[in-house]
């Protein structure tokens, strides 16, 4: 049976993006097409939609086309690294889903003239969610000085904020995709930023004069290989905690050396 294959026109539509994007992917050898109809059209097979899409969700984590090419390069088992693209994306899906249905109570409430539930209001916007792990490793002080700096920041500086944790996230699994070694220059670039990050919130041992910054570092590289929940932000392509362990390994390097 001949393989089904779809024009570029087609994939344009279904994926969200233009045709122009789906020739400029060619012309840089990310996403050649699978044949070229008589006519000039490029068509795509559905390995290539395959491929795709794994570029479109690196693009979503904040990727630049080098640095998907290069993973895309070591990584063939399109399942393997799907899997670990599904897994943050159902994380996503139920914080999303959370907010969705917490938005939805407040406008029924709203409509029907019923008290509003204020415990049921910001569900998925939860920046306390680790408040008694936070409170049992660094003591009460420690998540009540950043959670009243949280709460002091206005709109604008918590989207900086987040920002700077996003661009600190694809900084860290470009690094450990490129294959560089975690005592690198660029490695050890990404290690003092995230440091400088750390020390910039309130309560935590990093920030608070005299802490036992260095202890903090390497104990918070440790944990981020040893809880998923964490170790997720800095998942390569490859899935495991690979990521992960390369973040420890260059935050420890970085604290022995200067802190």
């Amino acid at each position: 049976m001949e393989q089904k294959d779809w024009s570029i026109q087609e994939i344009a539509r279904l994926a969200g993006t233009t045709s122009r994007t789906l020739r400029h992917y060619d012309d840089i050898g990310l996403l050649p097409p699978t044949r070229i109809a008589p006519n000039g059209y490029r068509h795509y097979d559905a390995p290539a939609l395959v491929r795709l899409q794994r570029i479109l969700l690196l693009r979503d984590l904040g990727l630049g086309l080098p640095q998907i090419a290069g993973i895309l390069a070591k990584e063939s088992a399109e399942t393997s690294a799907l899997q670990t693209h599904l897994a943050l994306l159902r994380e996503e899906q139920a914080r999303l889903a959370r907010q969705i249905a917490s938005v939805e109570s407040t406008i029924d409430a709203l409509r029907g003239g019923e008290e509003l539930m204020a415990e049921n209001m910001f569900d998925g916007f939860d920046h306390t969610q680790y408040k008694e792990e936070v409170e049992d490793r660094w003591g009460k002080k420690a998540y009540a000085d950043s959670d009243r700096w949280w709460r002091g920041m206005t709109d604008a500086e918590r989207a900086d904020w987040q920002q700077r944790v996003s661009d600190l996230g694809r900084d860290w699994i470009a690094a450990a995709e490129s294959g560089v070694d975690p005592a690198s220059a660029q490695a050890q670039d990404v290690a003092r930023r995230h440091v400088e990050w750390l020390t910039s919130v309130p309560g935590t041992p990093a920030a608070v004069p005299g802490g036992d910054v260095k202890g903090y570092v390497i104990g918070l590289g440790e944990m981020y290989v040893a809880d998923p929940r964490f170790g997720a932000n800095y998942a390569t392509a490859s899935g495991g905690t690979q990521g992960a362990e390369f973040v420890r390994d260059a935050l420890r390097i970085y604290a022995e050396a200067n802190l």
